[in-house]
């Protein structure tokens, strides 16, 4: 079980000064979202996570290229679930790195990650700014942030970024979107903007319902025009968008617009082939036959310290579910661009679960308020379930969570461990721990990350018997 370190302090004490400017949705959906404790690693666990991740990132940026230069539309239409309108873009090459986060277990057979949100990660602010504050409240000396270099890495993203685009013509000031009124996806955005401005650029914030695009021309907000557009909306929504009054395709018209080399996105077209479930499945595919990549493309896709970065920190995934249900193993189902646990079920477990809570980023087919902390009627959570559980899916190894047992405003709450991390521009960057429950959704708790550089007698006692 997972050490915890409670503050002494309540959550409105924590929240009512600078923790909650930093992350004002730190209470979502009618709850507590952030808990005023600490979730507690050892020096070596966070040690082989730096280079775990670091690593992992690496072969998705590997086969991202590999896909992108040697796999047919067909397969990136079917076996990735890309839509065809996304298909040009994503072939387009940028430098690889960006803004990502990986979901990690750390269980008995040591730390798995089990998928890589590549396009609009959010949980920014949680961990670059309200982390170091929840540490900085505690009694004990010996705890220290470990994403206390994440704004660099940040900045540092931007510049990579900004000085391609630059090349290829594209520059001027980079606009930030996000819907306007949904106060999580807004404050992540801003966070980004007020780095990207210390790292030496012109910054404007335009929410995303605001934005105005002239087919075969530009993008445009209040007659500005944008040449940079860093968008936490997910592309393969994007794709989908018309404007209902003028019937103009949206989606499209922007695309084009990145194909024709008018606008650069942030994170880039190319993410979303990570962002896809599929992506684990073709990792897995392309591991399980290195010794033929040679006979398709003339060399071996991976070397042996990457063969051995995916046998021990990956998880068997596939195209089917026949590889576990022949020798009876647990797996879990995951639709391809499910989201905050959505489309997400656990079979061949003790239960059978399956998540269908409201989502942060409806298709536009949907329409619920993106700012509504409700769960909606109940037509449109089955509209919502039957998006996700109607899409194609992965099925990947099942591997136990670690529990950990928190206090929040309702009582004890014994939930299960998702150690997020980010890696920007290729680089460790920062921990978003998160509890709930074996499937983890939007209602999770957020649970800051701490390293203990000396623990007493009774703490190493304490951690050894819930090991």
């Amino acid at each position: 079980m997972r050490h915890i370190y409670e503050l002494p302090f309540s959550h409105e004490e924590v929240f009512r000064g600078e923790a909650g400017q930093q992350v004002p949705y730190h209470r979502m959906y009618g709850k507590q979202y952030c808990v005023p404790a600490l979730t507690v690693y050892t020096p070596a666990e966070m040690q082989e996570l730096r280079a775990a991740v670091e690593a992992v990132d690496g072969i998705y940026c590997k086969v991202m290229r590999f896909i992108q230069q040697y796999m047919p539309d067909s397969f990136l239409e079917h076996q990735l679930g890309i839509h065809p309108g996304l298909i040009p873009a994503a072939r387009m090459e940028m430098v690889t790195g960006g803004i990502t986060r990986q979901d990690w277990i750390i269980g008995e057979t040591g730390p798995k990650c089990i998928e890589n949100n590549t396009d609009t990660p959010t949980g920014i602010p949680e961990a670059a700014a309200l982390e170091g504050i929840l540490v900085g409240m505690a009694e004990k000396t010996s705890l220290y942030p470990p994403s206390k270099g994440m704004d660099e890495c940040i900045r540092e993203c931007f510049r990579s970024w900004l000085g391609a685009y630059a090349q290829q013509g594209l520059k001027g000031a980079v606009t930030f979107t996000s819907f306007g009124d949904h106060v999580e996806d807004r404050t992540n955005t801003e966070y980004l903007m007020k780095l990207c401005q210390e790292a030496g650029y012109e910054t404007f914030y335009a929410p995303l319902e605001e934005l105005e695009i002239i087919p075969g021309d530009s993008l445009y907000h209040q007659g500005r025009e944008i040449n940079l557009l860093y968008r936490l909306y997910p592309l393969e929504y994007l794709i989908d968008d018309r404007d209902e009054t003028t019937g103009v395709d949206i989606g499209a018209a922007l695309l084009e617009l990145v194909q024709e080399g008018r606008l650069g996105l942030m994170n880039p077209v190319q993410h979303v082939l990570m962002q896809s479930k599929g992506f684990m499945a073709a990792i897995w595919s392309l591991y399980e036959r290195n010794e033929q990549t040679p006979e398709y493309c003339g060399f071996r896709l991976f070397n042996d310290a990457e063969l051995e970065t995916i046998s021990r920190y990956l998880l068997p995934t596939y195209f089917e579910a026949g590889p576990f249900e022949l020798d009876s193993i647990p797996y879990v189902a995951k639709s391809y661009w499910g989201r905050e646990g959505r489309g997400t079920s656990l079979l061949g477990d003790e239960t059978l679960q399956t998540m269908g809570k409201p989502n942060t980023y409806p298709p536009v087919s949907v329409q619920t308020p993106s700012n509504s902390n409700e769960t909606g009627t109940v037509d449109e959570e089955e509209e919502l379930a039957a998006y996700y559980n109607n899409q194609p899916k992965i099925y990947q190894q099942l591997v136990p969570m670690e529990q950990a047992v928190i206090q929040t405003e309702d009582g004890e709450y014994r939930g299960y461990l998702l150690t997020g991390v980010f890696v920007i521009n290729g680089r460790f960057a920062g921990v978003l721990p998160r509890i709930g429950e074996k499937v983890t959704g939007d209602m999770a708790y957020y649970c800051a990350a701490t390293v203990n550089e000396r623990m007493d007698d009774e703490e190493e006692k304490e951690w050894t018997i819930w090991d």
